[in-house]
């Protein structure tokens, strides 16, 4: 793709990447046939290669119109395209900074900007999300009914196991997931203690920073890194093996800490090792000796909705379902595998109508052999899909518990 940069921008580092980045499209057009914005609207700038010209006219100095930060919204950031693409183009860094170029060139209205605000102050943050949720059970009642599915209960989490084991790994808790599905990391905990490895968590790590990433807030986004890099230092220092990640959202995130603080003098050499650490669940348990859950799963269909965090960011496609399947597990054929389920984050509460279209959707595919349980490796997919299903919804490794 040819490009012609408007001289405003040509001091922004940002410019730069995004201008390699353009250059690497084709036009080819694979990406619309896996874009699950364009299936639903079949308009060419709600697909990866429409948003990519939108991107272009931008950088080239065409004005930035609520047009454009139309269909840059939409865009469900699933990276199914970056599977798809032929040329290796990095849609999503691509999109990520004509999204905070929009953030400074065309202010949003009032309403939009008090949402994301008060979005941003709540739900990186476990106390406020408690209160948040708390208030919302208080006046359910008064709810509409799709405010009413997507509110969450409070749930306690079981114990952990007490053995200590020379192996130890570290996970992070999260924002969301310790409220809503704390037995996840139980599970993880009381699965790799039948494996000779002790879970810990580092009290003072909080938000992986993805919600202010994503929502153009990346210097607060670089602060939570360095708070997570501080608080899991130490451990590292004692010998940690990793940092187990439950979520594969935040685990995209943190296995990003290193490009993202590359040029932080303070922080640079120690977010590329933090980086190095960071594994999904999957990919440590893939190398482990499963012989003791071989047979957990016998008689039990499970349909595995493959989060886009897993599939298409981290690139570990079919490496939950080795492990469900080698634990005795049947696995259903969901169609449209690739295809996002909606919940995208933020995206369920930015962009109701699509976000509840993907849910139908993937839904559908799930249930169409009947499964016993569905399950998922993101809490946000995990927490999205039970708001339509009654087919309990569970994060795998408590299948393998």
């Amino acid at each position: 793709m040819q490009t012609c940069i408007d001289p405003e921008f040509k001091c922004n580092t940002e410019i730069a990447e995004a201008d390699e980045i353009l250059r690497s499209c084709v036009h080819c057009g694979f990406c619309t046939a896996t874009c699950p914005t364009y299936q639903i609207l079949g308009s060419e700038l709600d697909s990866p290669r429409g948003r990519i010209y939108l991107i272009k006219d931008l950088l080239e100095g065409k004005a930035a119109t609520a047009k454009t930060r139309l269909h840059l919204d939409r865009c469900l950031t699933c990276r199914s395209c970056e599977t798809t693409c032929p040329s290796g183009v990095r849609y999503s860094r691509l999109v990520e900074i004509g999204r905070n170029i929009m953030e400074k060139k065309a202010p949003r209205s009032f309403a939009d900007t008090m949402l994301r605000k008060v979005m941003l102050e709540v739900l990186p943050n476990r106390q406020r999300v408690e209160l948040a949720i708390k208030a919302g059970q208080r006046v359910k009642p008064l709810l509409p009914a799709q405010l009413k599915n997507k509110l969450p209960e409070l749930k306690q989490s079981r114990p952990w196991p007490a053995s200590s084991h020379q192996r130890r790994m570290l996970v992070l808790e999260g924002c969301v997931q310790p409220l809503t599905a704390p037995n996840t990391n139980a599970a993880t905990a009381s699965v790799l203690d039948k494996l000779g490895i002790s879970l810990i968590s580092a009290e003072k790590a909080a938000c992986c920073g993805a919600i202010n990433q994503h929502m153009s807030d990346a210097d607060t986004a670089k602060q939570r890194m360095r708070v997570n890099i501080d608080a899991w230092w130490p451990y590292i220092e004692d010998g940690v093996e990793a940092i187990v990640m439950t979520a594969s959202g935040c685990g995209l995130m943190v296995k990003d800490y290193g490009h993202e603080l590359r040029n932080d003098p303070a922080y640079a050499d120690r977010a590329t090792r933090i980086s190095e650490l960071s594994k999904d669940l999957s990919e440590i348990l893939r190398d482990e000796d499963l012989t003791p859950f071989t047979s957990i799963g016998k008689g039990t269909k499970v349909a595995y909705q493959s989060s886009c965090t897993l599939q298409h960011g981290q690139k570990l496609s079919g490496v939950v379902e080795n492990i469900l399947q080698n634990c005795g597990y049947t696995l259903t054929t969901v169609a449209d595998s690739h295809l996002c389920c909606g919940a995208a984050g933020t995206y369920t509460l930015l962009q109701p109508r699509l976000s509840q279209q993907l849910l139908h959707n993937k839904l559908a595919a799930l249930k169409n052999d009947q499964p016993d349980v569905i399950a998922s490796a993101n809490i946000g997919c995990q927490m999205h899909l039970q708001s339509g299903s009654k087919i309990p919804v569970k994060h795998w490794i408590e299948l393998l518990d």
